[in-house]
């Protein structure tokens, strides 16, 4: 049974630069760790970063024949883990990076800047979002939609340009990001996350979830299924689609969040579901059905009681 914890602090997290959003404080709370008899979940001296709680959690009764190779379903206003399947595991991420490229974006820009697309975002040829304009200004909200819905590559790279002036110094700035707040698992190496080199776990990615989460820029765009974006193309708009699978899938109170996937980071997912007052989140890294996972996991996290 679960000891009640009180929260004894605010996590406040320091953006850097301009930011459009106010602090996070609401969400960012880490609980007490003496306050359970079991010890802290501990791998190879790393620890579940600031505001994820592996102590004391409820645990849900769930079994996949086919598990994930890491997985975790939490509570995304206090933290607090409600199931987990090797949480400090090290894994390539794909994708997921993203998140953290949009987090140092929107703590560095307001929602009417412009960014002018780069040589090093026109001339990336894998996955994008592929009708960037060369040499012109676009908005970097249309980018940022571009980067978290259909997960263009291209949008990353325009975006980490336009903070940095190339994406290895924007590099630097998420592993700076990371220590901050105490990520302990997670290394990137590219804003964008083909590279398997861009390494977390997944409590370091519930931090960065909740993170983001509290951004209304980026939660007002990962909500959407669809997206219709004023773009200087000759269409005028950006056509997008989410590959949010739970979206898709027009399955009950999802919000959010992000997938991944490249061949040895497998398919990986961020889904995040709110019903009620309750907000539950689940990570899922190199999983053989995260559509699946993710709904039986977050059913299973709402029948259990705050």
């Amino acid at each position: 049974m679960l000891v009640p914890i009180a929260v004894v602090a605010a996590w406040l997290l320091v953006g850097e630069g301009r930011t459009a959003d106010p602090p996070a404080a609401a969400i960012h709370q880490p609980l007490p760790q003496e306050t359970s008899t079991h010890p802290p979940a501990k791998l190879k001296g790393r620890a579940p970063p600031p505001g994820i709680s592996l102590i004391g959690a409820k645990p849900i009764e769930l079994k996949f024949h086919d598990p994930p190779r890491a997985g975790l379903a939490f509570d995304l206003d206090s933290g607090q883990v409600l199931w987990a399947h090797r949480p400090l595991r090290r894994l390539p991420i794909a994708s997921l990076t993203k998140l953290m490229t949009a987090i140092i974006v929107v703590e560095r820009t307001r929602p009417d800047d412009r960014a002018r697309v780069t040589r090093e975002a026109l001339g990336y040829t894998g996955s994008g979002v592929g009708v960037l304009p060369k040499g012109k200004r676009v908005p970097v909200e249309g980018l940022l939609a571009g980067m978290l819905l259909p997960s263009g590559n291209d949008a990353a790279l325009a975006l980490a340009d336009h903070i940095s002036g190339h994406d290895r110094k924007f590099v630097k700035l998420m592993n700076a990001r990371a220590r901050t707040m105490g990520l302990s698992c997670t290394h990137f190496a590219s804003s964008y996350g083909l590279p398997d080199t861009n390494i977390s776990c997944a409590a370091d990615l519930a931090a960065l979830s909740r993170e983001a989460m509290a951004k209304r820029r980026i939660a007002r765009i990962v909500r959407k299924p669809q997206a219709k974006v004023r773009f200087p193309i000759k269409t005028g708009y950006l056509y997008l689609n989410s590959t949010n699978p739970l979206l898709r899938d027009r399955f009950p109170g999802t919000i959010g969040l992000k997938t991944g996937s490249t061949d040895k980071a497998g398919h990986c997912f961020i889904a995040i579901v709110r019903r009620g007052r309750r907000t539950i989140g689940v990570v899922l890294l190199h999983s053989p059905n995260t559509l699946s996972q993710a709904e039986k996991l977050v059913t299973a996290a709402f029948k259990v009681r705050p």
